[in-house]
């Protein structure tokens, strides 16, 4: 049986402005941003100023730049959006989250500067696979999409690094790992395999087709209640401190 044409399963239809709803990866863009409010949301003195900040810089970063970077190497999502478009689009985004970030780091903390400039260095060793890819990995994934997010909407917010903020932040890389485990053979069965076909058969006799639905839909159900979830944890925790 032929796979299924969408590259992933909130991919719209291709063409117009589908295509850059589509490049925002929106369910992971929710995820990820959700660690940047639970951050906030756990450090003493909550300003919701900070927090906007952060899930600005966050949002350029990863939800635009990122996405947009990762498009131009190879085209997974499959858009139309012409290459010049793509390049403009990261480069501004990324530009204008480092801008924050160290308008933050300049009006709030200094401590907020390393962070800072890790993320604009991974964000562009990641997604463009430069050093032969070396950063290009599962945890490298985990740590800057998932502990990276929460310590610095932490830090911003506190103007120090508590034990909290770590223990939250390993949470969030585990998590993160968690999703990259269930995505990779949703996205290469999507996007990579000719054809799926085998059969299981039961100790009671009973035979089910193999197929990429079967393969592709149990992570994907997976994946969409644990966006639900994460974002839902981020929202209760704001909800306490507003």
């Amino acid at each position: 049986m032929t796979t299924q044409t969408r590259p992933a399963f909130y991919a719209l239809q291709p063409g117009g402005w589908r295509d850059y709803v589509t490049l925002l990866h929106p369910p992971y863009t929710l995820w990820h941003l959700s660690y940047a409010a639970i951050g906030a949301a756990l450090a003493p003195g909550f300003e919701l100023k900070r927090l906007a900040a952060a899930l600005a810089a966050f949002f350029l970063a990863v939800g635009i730049g990122a996405h947009a970077l990762d498009e131009l190497n190879g085209r997974p999502l499959a858009t139309r959006i012409p290459s010049s478009v793509l390049w403009v689009l990261a480069a501004v985004s990324i530009a204008g989250a480092v801008s924050i970030g160290i308008a933050s780091a300049l009006a709030w903390t200094l401590w907020l500067l390393p962070f800072v400039l890790v993320g604009g260095f991974v964000v562009c060793a990641y997604n463009l696979e430069l050093f032969g890819g070396r950063f290009h990995g599962d945890v490298w994934f985990a740590v800057s999409w998932g502990a990276l997010p929460l310590l610095s909407a932490y830090v911003v917010t506190a103007e120090r690094l508590d034990a909290e903020a770590l223990v939250a932040a390993a949470a969030a890389t585990l998590l993160s790992l968690a999703q990259r485990a269930l995505s990779t053979r949703v996205r290469t069965v999507r996007r990579r395999a000719r054809s799926v076909r085998g059969v299981v058969e039961y100790a009671d006799g009973t035979r089910e087709d193999v197929n990429a639905a079967m393969l592709t839909a149990v992570p994907e159900v997976a994946l969409r209640l644990l966006t639900g979830a994460i974002a839902a944890l981020a929202v209760a925790l704001l909800l306490v401190r507003l």
